[in-house]
């Protein structure tokens, strides 16, 4: 599965083996380098808005994430 990194921004994904029960994320931002690249995301944990920034790569680990809501 390729992923736009520049079409993320408010894209839903479900962690395979969620932890402290936050299972489904939206994308929140992006964080890009001064060259307007995207280098990482922001994902909000629905059940409790709680944030955390990852590598944008990491959302193509079939192992740790699916798109959309599960």
């Amino acid at each position: 599965n390729r992923i736009n990194p520049n079409k993320l921004l408010l894209s839903k994904w479900t962690a395979v083996k969620p932890k402290q029960k936050e299972r489904h994320f939206i994308v929140t931002k992006l964080i890009r380098d001064e060259d307007e690249t995207v280098i990482a995301c922001k994902l909000e944990a629905v059940i409790n808005k709680r944030s955390r920034e990852i590598d944008w790569r990491e959302l193509q680990q079939k192992n740790d994430w699916t798109m959309g809501w599960r």
